[in-house]
Formats: C-alpha cells, structure tokens, sequence
C-alpha cells in the first residue's frame, strides 16, 4: 500500500519543488517573531520547514535554523580582524558565506529530493529564510543579489516585505515603504508578498483601503496636510503643499506597481492571517513558474551566449596575435585527425628536405670560407709585426 504522504508531483512526474521564502523587512518590523510563527505553523501542520539563517549579527534565534550563518562565519571577530562597523561586519559576513552557496544549495537539493533509504522523510515543502535587519545591506549587496540568484535559479522564490502597520498610518511612511517595496520588487525582480504585521496592534484595513481607492488615499492625504503633519509652517502652504503634490504624484505613479503585488494582514503574537499568507505564498509560486521562471531561463540563455561569443572573439584575437607572418597564420594549428589517417602524413616533401639540406651546406661553405680568411688575415698582420720588430732591433744593436 502506498504511503498518502508522498510528495507531489508534478506532470513530469517529477517531485514538486519547495518553495523558497525570503522574509527581509526594517529593523523593528517584528520579522523575527514573524519567522516564528510561520515556523511553527508548519510544524504544527506536521511539514516542516528547511530554516536558514542569514543574520550573522543576532545573538539569540527564538527557532532553530537547519543552516546558519553563524555556524561558519563569526560576525565579531570579522569586524576586529577587519576593523568594521556593524553594517559593514555584516556586509563582510555576507560576502564570506556567499562563497559557501554552492555547498548550501547542495543541503537544499538534498532534502527536497526523497530519500532511498529514509522512505519515511517526506522532502521539504518550503525553505525559510531569515535576513538582517538591515534590509539594505542584504537587498543592495553583491552577495545578497548571488544568494537571491542562486536560490531562485534552483527552486520558485518568493519575498515576503514584513511592514510594521501602526507605523505607517501616517501618508508619508505608507508611500515610504510602498517605495522601497517597489524598488526591491524591481531590483530582485522576484514576486513579492507584502505582509502588513502587527495587526492586533492596529488594523491593517486602511492600508489596504489606500492601495485600492485611490480618493480614500487623497483624503488621508488631504487630512494630513490640514493637520500640519509634513512639517510646514502653519498658514502658510510651504513645505506641506510640496509633500502633498510629491505623494499625489507618488501614488499615481504606484497604481499599477499595486496591483501585481499580494497583500496580507498577519499578526505575529496572535498567528492570525497566517493561512492567508500561505495561499499568498502558494499562489506567488505558481506566478514564479508562469512567469518569472521564463524570463530567467530567457536572460539567462543570453547571458551565456554571450559569453560564448565574447571567448570566440577572444580567441580569434589570440589567433591573431600569435601569427608571425601572413603565410605562417595557420601552420601551427591544423585539423585533428584520428590515428592511421595517410593524408599529409609528411610535412615536407622530398624536395624541400633536399633544398633544406642544400642550403644548410652552403650556409657551412660559406661560413668555413669566412673563417680562413680571418685567419690568414690575422696571419699577415703577425708576420708583418715580427719584420717591423726584427727591423727595430737591428737599428738599436746596429
């Protein structure tokens, strides 16, 4: 009897893919309790998740991580050795482990592939993966762009942007966040789920009604300015008229970055809205395999003919390069041949060995030739020395 826990698969028949969750949020945002309870959502749903740590900087992990960076990196002592502050330790970190991605992307195909010999270990459904609290350390570094690259050339990927709601109620922070939404989104081009945290402080229903209605949003905004909230001078229309044209203007300019996101409202203490983010999570990855993944496959295809072309040219101009004359360009490389071929076997002909051997002869002729007649030249200078010599000592005994 087959077991009814069997990973999906897909038409192919192939096992279905885990999806790869990447939670990156502002310091502060609750992201960690929110890795949490997601963590411990799965769990309870008897899937466990694959966890990987990627803050060198934290000094206690309220979840156990199945692949930490701090395992292999020491976030201290790199700032000592390296004489760096907090970002940049952190920065460091990441670049030392980014060199490790090929090893981590090993441990993830590993689990997500059954086991012949532990038929009772289910392969993994989701990978989540935790980042610093400084977002733009991660989103903006080079290392942070290879492990998002690696990640995502192997398994559908999806960005979960924890917002802390009670701080955004303000026009201002909302179209602050809705930016550096839009920017990572753009940046990492991956789907992105925007995840509204912190709801049993407050309700996260105005946010969404600012992202949908574009009138509700004016009179938030309307009522802002009226309130003095951008910090002008009251009566007097500088500073908050400005800000309120900039919004308006942002907002417009957002309406269609709106509608391809997914939003969510969760609240980490409580763990409500959990289940609407998986489905979120579940719909993004499909999105990813519709979507996302071709347009990769596409820059990826180019990406590599590119280079081809690139090493052709580089080749050709070595070739060029290393020919000595305009007969001798091809002498030195020829087609490959398999053993026992009888054409061209001879590289010269009789002939050409016979003229090689003929002007060899003659450069020895010539050479002896010039050799004699030094030295019978050297001969009469020495004898006409001795007579010049005997003559002088003649003259001085005569």
């Amino acid at each position: 009897m087959e077991s009814t826990d069997a990973p999906a698969a897909s038409p192919e028949g192939q096992t279905e893919q885990p999806v790869v969750v990447v939670c990156i949020g502002m310091a502060g945002s609750g992201k960690t309790t929110f890795m949490q309870r997601i963590n411990a959502h799965l769990h309870a749903k008897k899937e466990p998740p694959y966890v990987v740590n990627l803050d060198p900087a934290v000094t206690h992990s309220p979840f156990q991580s199945n692949i930490d960076i701090r395992d292999s990196v020491n976030y201290k002592k790199v700032m000592e050795e390296y004489n760096l502050g907090p970002n940049g330790g952190i920065m460091t970190s990441l670049n030392l482990f980014a060199t490790k991605v090929d090893q981590v992307l090993g441990l993830l195909e590993k689990r997500a592939a059954p086991d012949p010999e532990n038929p009772d270990r289910k392969p993994i459904k989701h990978v989540l993966v935790d980042t610093p609290g400084q977002i733009e350390v991660f989103v903006w570094s080079a290392s942070g762009s290879i492990l998002l690259d690696s990640l995502a050339s192997s398994f559908p990927t999806v960005l979960a942007y924890i917002i802390d709601t009670p701080r955004t109620a303000s026009t201002s922070t909302f179209m602050s966040n809705m930016l550096y939404a839009c920017s990572i989104l753009y940046k990492t081009k991956l789907p992105m789920i925007v995840v509204f945290n912190k709801t049993d402080v407050k309700d996260a229903s105005f946010v969404k009604e600012w992202m949908t209605d574009y009138e509700a949003f004016q009179e938030a905004l309307n009522n802002d300015e009226n309130s003095n909230a951008f910090g002008g001078q009251e009566g007097s229309g500088s500073g908050s008229g400005y800000m309120g044209s900039l919004l308006n203007s942002m907002s417009l300019m957002l309406e269609e970055f709106y509608s391809h996101l997914s939003v969510v409202s969760v609240s980490s203490l409580q763990g409500t809205g959990i289940d609407d983010f998986f489905e979120a999570v579940k719909e993004k990855a499909d999105e990813f395999k519709r979507e996302y993944q071709p347009e990769r496959d596409r820059r990826r295809t180019e990406r590599e003919e590119s280079k081809k072309k690139q090493r052709e040219k580089e080749l050709d101009k070595m070739m060029k390069g290393m020919s000595m004359s305009g007969t001798a360009s091809t002498s030195a490389v020829g087609d490959i041949k398999a053993e026992g071929d009888d054409e061209d076997v001879e590289a010269l002909s009789p002939d050409e060995d016979s003229d090689d051997e003929l002007d060899d002869e003659q450069d020895r002729e010539g050479l002896q030739a010039r050799y004699d007649a030094a030295m019978l030249h050297q001969q009469e200078e020495s004898t006409s020395a001795d007579a010049s010599f005997a003559k002088y000592l003649r003259t001085q005994h005569g």
